[in-house]
């Protein structure tokens, strides 16, 4: 069986454009869907890039560009500021790792789901996904326990500090970032070329 390891950070808009697209792609391919949340920010200052506040203003005009667009194309409604935005990724992303290790054990409940409503939260809801209410109110409506967040907390930091050092090991540089094998496809807009390599058209 095929592996999907999927790095991202839980406050990307593209993450919450990518919808639950990476885990019907597995599902459709037979794969596996591994989740490894991290911190962005320090990601890109190990692999030369540079958080949104300090890129240049090309750059930024770019990203609402290209954020209208891709919202319109996935249907999916994007504010593209958020006045609840940046907050600290490392509450959800605890909760999240929590939850994969819960399922891994047997638990119900949806990763894909959970995920998706981080995103939604931040950027259609306007909700601050650092806030234990936020995050307790995805993590039932993804079908998961809301007490992960209270017993998540050691193993969610201990795997959140792990994930950034082996991606920064395997070669990752960005959000969302798939490695298959040797294979990467960085960014929401190589989904399709995931589904085809998985299949074995790519």
């Amino acid at each position: 069986m095929a592996r999907i390891d999927y790095y991202f950070t839980v406050l990307s808009p593209y993450v919450y454009l990518a919808g639950t697209r990476p885990a019907e792609i597995a599902a459709r391919n037979g794969a596996e869907l591994r989740y490894f949340p991290l911190d962005a920010n320090a990601l890109f200052a190990r692999t030369g890039g540079l958080a949104l506040k300090d890129r240049h203003e090309s750059r930024r005009a770019y990203r609402l560009q290209e954020l209208r667009r891709q919202s319109k194309k996935a249907g999916l409604v994007l504010n593209p500021a958020p006045a609840r935005w940046p907050t600290n990724p490392a509450p959800a992303s605890y909760a999240l790792i929590g939850a994969q290790a819960a399922k891994d054990k047997g638990a119900t409940g949806d990763l894909a789901t959970l995920l998706h409503g981080f995103g939604r939260a931040a950027w259609a809801e306007d909700r601050d996904i650092a806030e234990d209410s936020v995050i307790r109110d995805c993590l039932t409506a993804a079908g998961f326990d809301p007490g992960i967040v209270d017993s998540s907390l050691l193993l969610g930091a201990e795997t959140y500090a792990a994930n950034l050092e082996e991606a920064t090991a395997r070669g990752v540089f960005g959000a969302p970032f798939f490695v298959v094998g040797e294979e990467m496809f960085w960014g929401q807009d190589r989904l399709d070329d995931l589904d085809l390599h998985l299949s074995g058209a790519l």
